[in-house]
């Protein structure tokens, strides 16, 4: 047994259903599923009543559930008394562009409060890597915005974000209360470098294969539509200079702003800053 699965089978004890419990561990249902079934067969019992409206400890389940909560609890006792031998403990948060501001400053103040001795670092990433270092190690965890390739990285959902495409004010277009994406098919989109994230860059360049000026960062694209008229897409929420504005793509698919993480961590304040992150 290790303890993620323990974990994962209190979390379906306690609230008595599997979809609640997925909910509660920030995962889809199906995993969390077989993660059951792969503990019953390695202990060789079955811990769940299961039926339509939800599950019910067995008897065997409700022995694990007591040997599981003071397992668990244990452990966390070991981090803490590790962690303090270590000394002062410290992450290292990957940020892209202005996603801490998007985030706002209640998620910044509330890890601060919940974990005050911890030193934290913070990496901020061009646009050609939207894990912002997450895959290389370079951080713990990311601030970010989606799509991108998400093997191996789990991801919570902050908010979701119309997005419009960036003009100069003196377009002829910059007028309009919405667009389509066919509305700019003859225009000149800045684009992300070469071995930019696929998924990332195809979304950006609204699903298609464009022609323009490549940038890395969120003032050069600003830039590039401000001093040669490209276009580009942003998130309606972001901050435009003056001389620019931002028009909605009514069939351009929202952005969403996340919490991003190695699937593999085991790190105690990665946990922290998620289960802050979603409260917040």
């Amino acid at each position: 047994m290790d303890l993620r699965a323990l974990k994962y089978f209190v979390a379906v004890a306690e609230e008595r259903h599997f979809g609640r419990a997925a909910a509660r561990l920030h995962m889809s249902q199906p995993p969390l599923s077989r993660a059951i079934k792969r503990l019953e067969a390695e202990l060789g019992a079955h811990l769940l009543h299961r039926s339509a409206t939800g599950v019910a400890l067995t008897p065997a389940g409700a022995v694990l559930y007591d040997e599981a909560r003071a397992l668990l609890e244990q452990a966390e006792q070991v981090r803490a008394r590790v962690g303090a031998a270590a000394g002062p403990a410290a992450i290292t948060i990957g940020m892209l562009a202005d996603s801490a501001e998007q985030a706002g400053t209640r998620l910044a103040a509330a890890f601060r409060r919940r974990n005050p001795e911890v030193r934290i670092r913070v990496r901020e990433a061009d646009l050609t890597d939207p894990t912002t270092g997450l895959r290389t190690g370079l951080v713990d965890i990311a601030l970010t915005r989606m799509p991108f390739d998400d093997k191996g990285i789990d991801t919570v959902v902050l908010r979701s974000d119309p997005v419009g495409v960036v003009l100069r004010s003196d377009d002829p277009l910059a007028d309009r209360e919405s667009l389509l994406l066919s509305d700019l098919s003859d225009r000149r989109w800045f684009q992300l470098p070469e071995g930019s994230d696929p998924v990332w860059r195809a979304y950006w360049n609204g699903g298609e294969l464009r022609r323009g000026p490549v940038v890395r960062t969120v003032h050069e694209c600003l830039q590039a539509v401000l001093w040669s008229g490209t276009i580009g897409l942003a998130p309606l929420t972001h901050a435009l200079p003056e001389g620019l504005v931002a028009v909605r793509l009514t069939d351009m698919p929202p952005s969403s702003l996340v919490v991003a993480w190695n699937s593999a961590t085991v790190n105690p304040l990665v946990r922290s800053f998620v289960q802050t992150a979603a409260a917040t």
